[in-house]
């Protein structure tokens, strides 16, 4: 059942994600999509005993991904160092690396037929490289096992070690992302442990260290950020020489972590998008639904088309 608020059709049940002070609007519902490869993604990655984002990180996107043939590899373990108030990864003391994972992400790639693999990591802060060694040894993996497929990274802030950020960017992958993920006035609420400038600098070593690889970067929306805050976000991305941009909804993954601010309307995403393509962004997605993985291919192919 839903009710209408002015033009907007909202649902009249509670919030899905445990916040019951809030109605999921109906531009956030998906299908349960379990038909095409469903089965086949979720089968092969349980063979290779593989972590994905769609599932850690309980995206929205994830029955369309799989059924799609895709998935959005997550390496390094499945388990954060980190307590972010939106993530929904588990946070305790990590396992120490699994040397066999590469080679495995590789073989999905291959096995997948992925034209365009993308490779996501918790954040490893008890590593002295972060995991950066570990990220780079994913990528030569699957030039190996697939050279035809396109690797993009999306890699925590190595706590501010440029070395770790240089090892990745030396085993050349096609697109480079690390994630702000709100306003600097929200970080120490919404991302404890992380440093907005810290993020910044990451992207901008990687935008100098390699003028022609995209660099990517994305914010989640819903916290209590305002238009303007987020425009000035986006404006210090691309003093960086962020090229892409991702803009999409929090949502709360369960009671204990952040609620909803605010459920940002399609217009405003809209609006956002517009202003991010007048600033020089070279690819953006920005709607509710959007994820730094979502449809990753077609945006790193706006890029290459500009």
């Amino acid at each position: 059942m839903c009710r209408r608020i002015g033009q907007v059709r909202l649902l009249t049940v509670p919030y899905e994600h445990g916040n019951d002070a809030k109605r999921l609007p109906v531009w956030l519902r998906r299908p349960i999509a379990h038909a095409g490869e469903y089965q086949v993604v979720e089968g092969l990655l349980g063979e290779l005993r593989l972590a994905t984002v769609c599932q850690e990180a309980r995206c929205p996107n994830r029955g369309e991904c799989f059924a799609s043939g895709t998935a959005t590899f997550l390496i390094a373990g499945d388990t954060c160092t980190r307590g972010c108030r939106f993530c929904a990864v588990e946070t305790r003391a990590p396992l120490p690396l699994d040397s066999g994972e590469p080679t495995r992400v590789a073989e999905a790639v291959a096995r997948l037929g992925l034209r365009h693999a993308v490779v996501t990591m918790v954040t490893r802060d008890d590593l002295p490289d972060g995991a950066a060694g570990h990220v780079a040894a994913t990528i030569g993996a699957i030039r190996q096992a697939a050279p035809d497929a396109a690797v993009e990274v999306l890699v925590s802030d190595f706590g501010g070690d440029m070395q770790a950020v240089d090892a990745v960017l030396a085993a050349r992958p096609d697109v480079f992302n690390h994630n702000v993920e709100t306003v600097p006035r929200l970080y120490a609420e919404v991302r404890p442990g992380a440093d907005y400038a810290r993020s910044v600098s990451v992207l901008a070593r990687a935008a100098a260290s390699a003028p022609a690889m995209p660099v990517k970067s994305g914010l989640m929306l819903g916290f209590g950020e305002t238009p303007d805050e987020v425009v000035a976000v986006m404006r210090d991305l691309r003093d960086a020489g962020c090229d892409l941009l991702t803009l999409g909804q929090y949502l709360r993954p369960s009671a204990g972590h952040l609620p909803v601010a605010e459920f940002v309307e399609p217009s405003v995403f809209a609006s956002l998008g517009r202003e991010a393509r007048r600033l020089g962004f070279s690819g953006v997605a920005s709607a509710p639904l959007v994820r730094s993985s979502y449809h990753a291919a077609e945006l790193a192919g706006d890029s290459a088309d500009s």
